[in-house]
């Protein structure tokens, strides 16, 4: 797997996002994927809040979640449990990094934005397959430090189903499935960095574990990916924890 960002000029809100990926992607090649960091999908939509104190920020975070958990001790920090879109983040993912006094909200329809990417770049560079991949940035519980995950992706297959195959002593799995999408996401954010590189895009090649679709995800796939409070791992922290649900 070979991972390379390219930098960009400084985006902010009300540019082209297409106009972005031509301007700064280079000639694609089958079977490559294209990674973009959820904030510049964002500030091409304009999903951004004014930051200059006359905005509530915590009461921005409520709006845009799902569930909340309000803790004093964090929110010293700045910081409120979220879920956003079934995934566990803190803010529902709301970032004042690289904002030029902005609050940046997450894309929305985000699958939706992330297939129209897909079909733009896949016609424009004249390819068959072709994967994307939009991602953000998240914490790991009792580790310092963020990795990349993947919000939104198109073009190949977002789990690896190991249930039912054999190790290599031959005792079958149980429960193992491999998450390509985050993986890859991983590795592309980490080549992307997090300050002031100003690489917000990133091209992986070379991915032959990686197996290729010739359409976007559907929704059964994009279900798959997710897991219930009740049914995750995590299940007696996540189900004991005070959360108000602001949706279902």
């Amino acid at each position: 797997m070979i991972v390379t960002a390219y930098k960009t000029d400084k985006i902010t809100a009300g540019a082209r996002l297409f106009h972005i990926l031509d301007q700064y992607l280079p000639k694609l090649a089958e079977e490559d994927i294209v990674v973009i960091t959820s904030k510049i999908v964002s500030i091409c939509q304009s999903r951004v809040v004014v930051n200059d104190g006359t905005t509530d920020k915590y009461a921005l975070i409520r709006r845009e979640a799902d569930a909340v958990i309000e803790d004093e001790k964090l929110k010293r920090l700045g910081v409120i449990l979220t879920i956003k879109d079934d995934i566990l983040i803190p803010n529902a993912g709301i970032d004042e990094s690289n904002g030029n006094g902005y609050f940046i909200l997450w894309p929305k329809d985000i699958h939706k934005t992330t297939a129209d990417i897909w079909q733009h770049l896949r016609k424009k560079h004249s390819l068959k397959h072709l994967g994307v991949i939009i991602t953000d940035s998240h914490t790991t519980a009792l580790r310092w430090g963020t990795t990349g995950m993947g919000l939104a992706w198109a073009g190949f297959e977002a789990l690896n189903n190991y249930i039912g195959a054999p190790d290599i002593f031959g005792r079958k799995l149980r429960v193992t499935k491999a998450s390509i999408l985050d993986g890859l996401s991983a590795a592309s954010v980490v080549s992307m960095g997090e300050g002031n590189e100003q690489t917000p895009l990133a091209v992986i090649g070379d991915v032959s574990f990686v197996t290729f679709q010739d359409r976007p995800p559907i929704k059964g796939e994009i279900a798959a990916l997710r897991i219930s409070l009740d049914e995750d791992i995590f299940s007696p922290l996540l189900t004991a924890a005070p959360w108000k649900q602001k949706k279902k």
